[in-house]
């Protein structure tokens, strides 16, 4: 037996080529669909790396005639960037933080407590989804405005915390762990907060990260509540500060391609750190209709 046909590879039969082909064919998939989606975020990079002539050229380029790092460095001095990114920041945190305990409290009344009407206060509750945001800025800023809490974090924070989403998510999650392990907790002393808090909530670290971070985002992202209810620069968050790039003599696209490149920083580092917890909670169901 030859050298040559020892090290010949054994020939795949067909199953085995069809499942080769098909993770091939799947990997080119997966690839063009991160391209698709990530193509902008490179292309803001790029964009804000150009002179701010050259953003919007005849013949565009990923690469200018210069690299300009300096443009981030101006579009950070220009307004107080820094200030709006603390505020964004703190709102997003404190509102994903104030999101996740109302939906935790509410999707355990909603899937373990036994009251009248439950389930219909949970189906209307569950309705509200429906309203638009449009809908509801103008009642929510005639309330904060009488309670004399227009330009405030209270009323960036508050009033989108009590959101229906949330809590049909985890009352979902709530309702695959089985009763005997709240049941066995109950017998042996433990209070309803402390068998939510120590039986419970362990079980749900997936769902209650997709949660934070779906709030976070929302917070973060968020241009209209803001735009209505904050009038001062102080309390400005990171939408309110990357509009500022807009004035009466047109738009300095260079310099809000570096905001906007500055911005997405937190967003990604947060999705980064909670990746495993994220895949984690999205297989086990919550959006499958389990």
């Amino acid at each position: 037996m030859t050298s040559d046909t020892i090290r010949r590879r054994p020939k795949l039969r067909p199953a085995q080529r069809r499942t080769v082909t098909k993770t091939w064919l799947n990997t080119a998939a997966m690839a063009a669909v991160a391209l698709v989606f990530t193509f902008p975020f490179i292309w803001m990079f790029f964009s804000a790396l150009k002179p701010e002539d050259e953003v919007f050229s005849p013949d565009p380029s990923f690469i200018g005639s210069e690299v300009r790092w300096q443009n981030f460095a101006d579009a950070w001095t220009l307004v107080p960037f820094g200030r709006f990114i603390f505020n964004g920041f703190l709102v997003a945190t404190l509102g994903a933080l104030l999101s996740v305990i109302v939906a935790v409290l509410s999707a355990y009344a909603f899937s373990r407590l036994k009251f009248r009407f439950r389930d219909r206060l949970f189906l209307l509750y569950v309705l509200t989804l429906v309203l638009p945001q449009e809908v509801l800025v103008v009642p929510l800023f005639i309330m904060m405005n009488k309670l004399g809490l227009v330009d405030s974090y209270f009323a960036l924070i508050v009033p989108f915390a009590f959101t229906a989403f949330g809590t049909f998510l985890l009352r979902q999650f709530f309702l695959t762990i089985p009763i005997e392990y709240e049941e066995a907790a109950l017998i042996d002393g433990a209070s309803r907060f402390r068998t939510l808090w120590s039986v419970l909530l362990p079980q749900l670290t997936a769902p209650l990260s997709v949660l934070a971070v779906f709030s976070f985002i929302g917070y973060y992202n968020s241009y209209l509540w803001p735009l209505i209810i904050i009038n001062t620069q102080e309390l400005a968050t990171v939408p309110l500060g990357l509009s500022m790039f807009t004035g009466e003599h047109g738009t300095q696209w260079s310099l809000l391609m570096a905001a906007s490149t500055i911005a997405v920083v937190p967003s990604l580092i947060i999705v980064a750190v909670l990746q495993r917890q994220l895949i984690k909670g999205v297989a086990l169901g919550g959006f499958g209709g389990r």
